[in-house]
């Protein structure tokens, strides 16, 4: 019996070691065949990428074309009159006609207000009273030295025989040369009273403020009654613009610009008032001085402008348009051709390290116009135009530019040539 037993236990241990066998062989042969499954998922990938790598790239485009080019310099700034004068008094009092209002034309000389001259008048007359006793002071002084003149003469004639000692001779002497002497002050007193006189007369004149200028009334800062005080700083009363037929535009130029400004030449400019029409005018100078503002630096820029309309008015802000070149006949070519690099191909990929750039392929296709792009300067101007569907490079001189187009001025780039400007979004 026990013979029997280890028999049937010696058949269910090989029954279950060939069973454990089975399942191992069947989870190799299951992994094998995962591993080639995923090894043909990632061929076909590659070839799917290489074959769309293989498309023909669908550029961009732009034509070069010959046309006129303007350079043009943009700035603000306000309309101001030619000759702008602010009237004010010397004179403190107060104000008792004003007889000219806003927009009036005044003429030279015209009177623009009147102070109270009350307390003035009462000076003038002071001062003319001072003026008489001075001229009165004079008279004595000489009839003092006309007595002391006689009252000499009789000590000389009583020294001759000399009834008069040389004491009351000096005495005699003395007073009258201290007589002359009160003459000469007095007369001195006389032009201190007339310049006295004069002051006030001329402070009584002042007191009617005139125009000095034939203009136009722009502003008027007073009303009658008002009281002025002209003591350090000189109070402005209205403000005078001589000839609005003729105005100035005072536009800031910035410092990268203000080199491509000139005297002399032409813009154009635009106010809000009048949006579709452009008003002519032309430089007339260009100031040296900074202005420094929140750290852009600008040159003050003037411009004449005929406003023999009058439409334009003091304060008007205006948009200027200076041209400071004009090309009647250029080759033009769009700057973003200019600005156009093609993508590197393998080759130079390759070149840039990494195990993989040269599995992957690139928009360019690998063609020859491409990898001769590496013997050009990388500062040279280029261009990339189509032949025979290829991207080739040529390399340019540029001129001036707009911001939009530039002129070409050297370089084997014709009119009509076919330029590369970008890669068509749209592409895979």
């Amino acid at each position: 019996m026990s013979g029997d037993s280890n028999g049937i236990a010696e058949r269910e241990l090989q029954d279950r070691l060939k069973l454990s066998s089975d399942r191992s062989t069947r989870r190799r042969r299951f992994g094998w065949l995962f591993m080639l499954a995923a090894l043909v998922v990632v061929i076909g990938a590659v070839f799917f990428l290489l074959s769309r790598g293989q498309e023909a790239t669908r550029f961009v485009t732009a034509t070069a074309e010959r046309g006129a080019l303007r350079i043009s310099v943009s700035a603000t700034g306000e309309l101001e009159p030619v000759n702008q004068v602010d009237v004010g008094t010397e004179v403190s009092g107060t104000i008792r006609t004003v007889p000219v209002n806003f927009n009036d034309r005044v003429s030279q000389g015209q009177i623009l207000a009147r102070l109270d001259t009350d307390e003035l008048e009462a000076q003038v007359l002071q001062a003319r009273a001072s003026l008489k006793a001075a001229d009165a002071g004079v008279a004595q002084t000489r009839a003092t030295v006309e007595e002391s003149r006689l009252k000499r003469e009789r000590c000389l004639e009583l020294a001759r025989k000399a009834m008069c000692t040389q004491e009351d001779l000096d005495t005699a002497q003395a007073s009258y040369l201290r007589a002359e002497a009160d003459v000469a002050s007095a007369e001195a007193q006389v032009e201190v009273a007339r310049a006295a006189l004069d002051a006030h007369e001329t402070r009584l004149e002042k007191a009617e403020i005139r125009s000095p200028i034939d203009g136009l009334v722009l502003a008027r800062l007073i009303e009658p009654g008002q009281t002025v005080a002209a003591s350090l700083q000189t109070p402005v009363l209205f403000v005078l613009a001589e000839d609005l037929a003729d105005m100035e535009l005072h536009i800031d130029v910035d410092e990268a610009d203000v080199g491509l400004v000139r005297e002399r030449q032409t813009a154009t400019f635009t106010v809000d008032a009048y949006p579709e029409r452009l008003f002519p005018a032309i430089i007339t100078q260009v100031r040296f001085a900074p202005e420094t503002e929140g750290g852009v630096v600008t040159y003050e820029t003037v411009l004449q402008v005929d406003n023999q309309e009058l439409l334009l008015r003091p304060g008007m802000t205006a948009t200027a348009e200076i041209l400071v070149a004009e090309i009647p006949d250029a080759l033009l070519v769009p700057n973003a051709a200019l600005r156009y690099r093609p993508p590197l191909d393998s080759d130079q990929a390759a070149d840039n390290g990494g195990p993989f750039n040269g599995a992957w392929p690139h928009s360019s296709g690998g063609n020859a116009s491409h990898r001769n792009s590496t013997t050009i300067r990388s500062d040279s101007p280029v261009l990339w135009t189509l032949r025979d569907g290829e991207p080739v490079a040529v390399p340019v001189q540029t001129g001036l530019t707009d911001g939009m187009q530039t002129e070409i001025v050297g370089g084997e780039l014709t009119a009509g040539d076919v330029l590369v400007t970008g890669i068509d979004p749209g592409q895979p």
